[in-house]
């Protein structure tokens, strides 16, 4: 659920589960964000592709995307430890996350993110997908994990 640091005063807001319409879910990375997005009856993730960091780009190529694809909220990776603390990244997530409701006006939530990636990897190695191929597309995989995560959380 989308929220602040313990002890912090929340100002983000939080999408009511029961709003139809796309949700585009970010896996952000140093040079890539993944990026996935969800039937609009949000019961399934499928990957669209990466953006690539660096503002002010990787916040209108993120708009461009909500606006072709009729997205209603976003889902960013929300980087915890294993013991569920955030991890250094968490703070730059939070921002972005701030950021992007401010920008586009839309619902903005961050989901924990632990073992994403593994389980992107995991996935990916048991397609068949190998090599400089699966570094390709492990960012838009772990993307359709974190949205999928925040889809079957809401269900």
């Amino acid at each position: 659920m989308l929220g602040s640091r313990a002890g912090s005063k929340s100002c983000w807001q939080v999408p009511d589960p029961s709003t139809i319409g796309r949700v585009l879910g970010l896996d952000l990375g140093q040079s890539r964000i993944g990026v996935a997005v969800s039937d609009p009856d949000r019961r399934v993730a499928v990957p669209i592709g990466t953006v690539r960091t660096g503002a002010p780009g990787d916040v209108r190529a993120i708009a461009a995307l909500v606006e072709e694809h009729g997205v209603t909220a976003i889902v960013v990776g929300h980087p915890l430890s294993l013991s569920g603390e955030p991890r250094e990244a968490a703070d730059h997530a939070e921002k972005f996350a701030q950021a992007l409701q401010g920008f586009l006006g839309i619902p903005v939530e961050l989901q924990d993110e632990r073992l994403s990636t593994v389980e992107a990897e995991r996935g990916l190695r048991e397609a068949g997908v190998k090599g400089r191929r699966r570094r390709e597309v492990v960012d838009q995989s772990a993307a359709t994990v974190i949205l999928q995560a925040s889809l079957d959380r809401r269900r």
